[in-house]
């Protein structure tokens, strides 16, 4: 079958407000309903400073949204805003069109990509959130429905229980949010413990942060690929938006035998709903506890300003404060700019050039082992295990042989220069 025929035709709306953002903001939405598995087949924007409270829209570009519908054979319209109940039921009232907001096609797209227990979790909390005020929406249109059909006292009687459906269905949501919310605890214990362990080992964290879509992954699989302990452990890139929702982990071992965690977390997109943000705390914590970020940005697009502010605004309401940053400006290979190429923490690359690769670990290195230290120890022939440990885990620059033991020159970190403190001759 053509993958085109399976795709859903819908239309998608916006109100310009006047602001810079808003024609992005439409190519984003979308670029979100092709990642939705939609064909977008018409575009229909009004100019208006807010919107319509009754139908989002006004009233003349209701009329005309409805012949579009018509005209083209869509039965779905996606909105560019979060909508309120009132509006999607006044909206579907005069298009005879399913209605899907800016907010529920993002959870759309997350519902379908979650993978671990994890992230369904946190998507499934989110849609209930989100669905919880709504609840009116469905119980109203059954009023109207049972109402409509009925008189006197039975017409009474049905609105009663309309009313009371209306506080099972709050009720059965509310249960089920505490629920998820408690699985998602024992979800998150169980990561603090895996995240504690990886304290212990005293490897400093990388996180991999940025806009959807930016190329984290592509970054992540390259920097695999150079220094990854099984190259089979590569985490998975597509183009499109929200390809991956699972924070993935890998442990980095460079050349001079310093080691570090890679972590590459979801993807953000502008107006990302604060239930999604929320619900993902737990996994965004790899970026909250990190010793490091890289803000991945798409330097070929025009709006990578826009991009960085999002990832910089979404950073703050999850609490990631604070924590140093260095930005890969990736996918200079799509313009005619010399790469790679420094300045400051600001890095233009391309996440395929391994050369860009190399440099960007050179800024890792300069950030996250600044506390290394040069050591030369002498370690005694009965204590061969500390000489094997520092031969694998360090980087010796050094290695002669005394009647009394083996001096070794090398560079460590705090914690081995303090679990060796005995053996230390001398500091460079």
């Amino acid at each position: 079958m053509d993958l085109q025929e399976t795709l859903t035709p819908v239309v998608t709306i916006g109100l310009n407000r006047n602001t810079n953002s808003f024609e992005y903001s439409m190519t984003e939405l979308n670029n979100l309903a092709e990642a939705n598995n939609m064909k977008v087949v018409e575009t229909l924007v009004q100019k208006l400073d807010r919107p319509d409270p009754a139908t989002y829209f006004g009233k003349g570009k209701i009329e005309e949204l409805a012949q579009v519908v018509i005209d083209d054979g869509v039965d779905t319209i996606v909105v560019n805003d979060e909508l309120s109940p009132s509006q999607i039921r006044n909206i579907e009232k005069n298009t005879r069109a399913r209605i899907i907001d800016r907010t529920g096609l993002i959870l759309e797209i997350f519902a379908n990509r979650a993978q671990s227990r994890e992230a369904k979790l946190q998507v499934e909390l989110a849609k209930l959130k989100y669905q919880l005020p709504r609840l009116h929406t469905s119980a109203s249109q059954r009023l109207d429905q049972q109402t409509g059909t009925s008189s006197g006292a039975g017409g009474a009687t049905n609105r009663g229980a309309g009313e009371s459906q209306y506080e099972l269905n709050r009720r059965t949501l509310e249960k089920r949010i505490t629920h998820v919310n408690q699985e998602l605890k024992e979800t998150a214990k169980a990561d603090q413990t895996k995240r504690k362990q990886r304290d212990r080992s005293e490897m400093p964290t990388v996180a991999l942060v940025g806009y959807t879509n930016a190329g984290k992954s592509t970054v992540m699989n390259g920097m695999i690929n150079l220094f990854g302990e099984n190259e089979d452990k590569q985490v998975m890139v597509k183009n499109m938006l929200f390809a991956t929702l699972d924070t993935s982990v890998r442990k980095l071992i460079l050349p001079d035998q310093k080691r570090f965690l890679l972590s590459d977390t979801v993807g953000f997109v502008s107006q990302l709903p604060h239930q999604l943000v929320q619900a993902f705390k737990s996994t965004l914590a790899e970026a909250a506890n990190a010793d490091l970020l890289i803000q991945v940005v798409d330097y070929s697009d025009p709006h990578r300003e826009l991009m960085m502010k999002t990832t910089e605004d979404t950073l703050a309401e999850i609490g990631v404060t604070g924590v140093p940053m260095i930005v890969a400006l990736n996918k200079a290979d799509k313009m005619e700019v010399s790469f790679p190429s420094r300045e400051g923490d600001n890095l233009i690359m391309s996440a395929m050039d391994e050369k860009s690769l190399q440099e960007l670990t050179t800024m890792i290195k300069e950030k996250i082992f600044k506390n290394y230290q040069k050591l030369t120890l002498l370690i005694p022939f009965n204590a061969g295990d500390v000489v094997s440990y520092l031969n694998e885990n360090t980087n010796i620059e050094k290695t002669d042989y005394r009647d009394d033991g083996t001096v070794i020159t090398a560079e460590l970190n705090d914690a081995d220069a303090k679990r060796f403190e005995k053996y230390i001759l001398a500091t460079e």
